[in-house]
């Protein structure tokens, strides 16, 4: 099952992510955490893949990590219609530049 991990310090890592699990007695077989892609710092969230997921998500839920309480749930599939992370058009740039209409 995979699961969804929110409210990660930003000091976590894809290696902390997996230990944190099979520290708490948990088979994983895949753990990361999303990283911003322009500055390579962690998001906050990341996934891990176990077959105990019931379980995980019972036992990890609220779990304090430096200070913070985790979201843990089962990972929603990406949807085809492109919603979810990610920009649309027309929304400018960190200056305020942007497409301009013309009338």
């Amino acid at each position: 099952m995979k699961l969804f991990v929110g409210n990660l310090p930003f000091t976590m890592d894809s290696e902390g992510l997996r230990r944190l699990f099979e520290d708490a007695g948990f088979q994983v077989d895949s753990a990361s955490v999303v990283e911003d892609r322009m500055t390579q710092r962690s998001r906050g969230f990341g996934f891990v893949e176990t077959p105990q997921g019931d379980e995980a998500i019972e036992a990890m839920s609220q779990k304090t990590i430096g200070g913070r309480a985790l979201t843990v749930n089962e990972a929603r599939p990406k949807s085809d219609n492109g919603g979810g992370f990610g920009g649309g058009r027309g929304r400018g740039d960190r200056n305020g530049g942007g497409r301009r209409e013309r009338y």
